[in-house]
Protein backbone atom coordinates (compact mmCIF):
# COMPACT_ATOMS: atom_id res chain seq x y z
CA UNK A 1 0.00 0.00 0.00
CA UNK A 2 2.96 2.40 0.44
CA UNK A 3 3.05 2.59 -3.88
CA UNK A 4 -0.53 3.78 -3.33
CA UNK A 5 0.02 6.77 -1.07
CA UNK A 6 -2.72 9.66 -1.81
CA UNK A 7 0.29 12.32 -0.93
CA UNK A 8 2.33 11.15 -3.91
CA UNK A 9 -0.70 11.71 -6.44
CA UNK A 10 -2.13 15.19 -4.98
CA UNK A 11 -1.47 16.64 -8.31
CA UNK A 12 -3.92 14.39 -10.20
CA UNK A 13 -7.88 15.23 -9.92
CA UNK A 14 -9.10 12.21 -11.71
CA UNK A 15 -9.37 9.25 -13.66
CA UNK A 16 -11.98 7.04 -15.36
CA UNK A 17 -9.25 4.47 -16.27
CA UNK A 18 -9.72 1.22 -13.39
CA UNK A 19 -6.25 0.24 -14.53
CA UNK A 20 -4.47 3.30 -14.16
CA UNK A 21 -1.00 3.33 -12.38
CA UNK A 22 0.26 6.82 -11.47
CA UNK A 23 3.64 7.25 -11.60
CA UNK A 24 6.25 9.73 -10.06
CA UNK A 25 9.49 11.07 -12.28
CA UNK A 26 11.91 10.04 -9.46
CA UNK A 27 15.18 11.77 -9.86
CA UNK A 28 17.67 9.43 -8.52
CA UNK A 29 20.37 10.93 -6.18
CA UNK A 30 24.03 11.38 -7.94
CA UNK A 31 26.68 9.15 -6.20
CA UNK A 32 29.14 11.45 -4.44
CA UNK A 33 32.35 11.71 -6.89
CA UNK A 34 36.03 11.01 -5.19
CA UNK A 35 37.16 13.88 -3.57
CA UNK A 36 40.04 14.15 -6.11
CA UNK A 37 37.43 14.68 -8.21
CA UNK A 38 35.34 17.11 -7.09
CA UNK A 39 35.60 20.36 -8.26
CA UNK A 40 34.30 22.97 -4.98
CA UNK A 41 34.35 26.74 -5.46
CA UNK A 42 34.72 29.07 -2.18
CA UNK A 43 33.54 32.60 -2.37
CA UNK A 44 32.48 35.10 0.08
CA UNK A 45 28.98 36.95 -0.06
CA UNK A 46 27.10 39.80 1.63
CA UNK A 47 24.23 40.69 -0.31
CA UNK A 48 21.13 39.80 0.95
CA UNK A 49 22.25 38.67 4.67
CA UNK A 50 21.48 41.83 6.38
CA UNK A 51 25.62 42.52 6.13
CA UNK A 52 26.56 39.90 7.77
CA UNK A 53 29.54 38.14 5.41
CA UNK A 54 29.04 34.61 4.73
CA UNK A 55 31.24 31.65 3.00
CA UNK A 56 29.80 29.62 0.40
CA UNK A 57 30.87 26.62 -1.04
CA UNK A 58 29.22 25.53 -4.01
CA UNK A 59 30.27 22.88 -6.37
CA UNK A 60 29.80 19.55 -4.71
CA UNK A 61 28.53 16.42 -6.63
CA UNK A 62 27.29 13.95 -4.38
CA UNK A 63 24.24 13.13 -1.82
CA UNK A 64 22.98 15.36 0.10
CA UNK A 65 23.65 13.14 3.42
CA UNK A 66 27.57 13.78 2.14
CA UNK A 67 27.22 17.59 1.63
CA UNK A 68 25.56 17.78 4.81
CA UNK A 69 28.71 15.60 6.52
CA UNK A 70 31.26 18.09 4.71
CA UNK A 71 29.19 20.62 6.12
CA UNK A 72 29.61 19.53 9.53
CA UNK A 73 33.45 19.17 9.31
CA UNK A 74 34.13 23.00 8.14
CA UNK A 75 31.24 23.94 10.67
CA UNK A 76 33.23 21.79 13.41
CA UNK A 77 37.08 23.02 12.27
CA UNK A 78 35.71 26.60 11.72
CA UNK A 79 34.11 26.69 15.22
CA UNK A 80 31.25 28.60 13.46
CA UNK A 81 27.55 28.23 12.56
CA UNK A 82 26.42 27.75 8.83
CA UNK A 83 23.75 25.63 6.81
CA UNK A 84 23.45 23.15 3.81
CA UNK A 85 21.03 24.08 1.27
CA UNK A 86 20.47 24.92 -2.54
CA UNK A 87 23.22 22.49 -2.93
CA UNK A 88 25.88 25.45 -1.40
CA UNK A 89 26.99 25.40 2.28
CA UNK A 90 27.09 27.92 4.01
CA UNK A 91 29.74 29.17 6.30
CA UNK A 92 29.34 31.91 8.99
CA UNK A 93 31.99 34.65 8.40
CA UNK A 94 35.02 35.63 6.30
CA UNK A 95 36.65 32.26 6.39
CA UNK A 96 37.73 31.19 2.60
CA UNK A 97 41.42 31.41 3.49
CA UNK A 98 41.14 28.81 6.23
CA UNK A 99 38.26 26.71 4.38
CA UNK A 100 40.49 26.40 1.29
CA UNK A 101 43.39 25.26 3.17
CA UNK A 102 41.40 22.86 5.38
CA UNK A 103 39.42 21.32 1.97
CA UNK A 104 42.88 20.86 0.30
CA UNK A 105 44.38 19.20 3.91
CA UNK A 106 40.95 16.51 3.73
CA UNK A 107 41.53 15.47 -0.36
CA UNK A 108 40.35 18.26 -1.78
CA UNK A 109 42.78 19.25 -4.42
CA UNK A 110 40.37 20.82 -6.85
CA UNK A 111 39.45 24.08 -5.00
CA UNK A 112 39.58 27.35 -5.66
Amino acid sequence: MANNDWKDRLGVVFSTNPDYQYSTDEIEPQATLPKTEQRLRVSIEKNGRGGKVVTIVRGFVGTEDDMKQLGKFLKTKCGVGGSVKDDEIIIQGNLKEKIVTLLKADGYNNTK
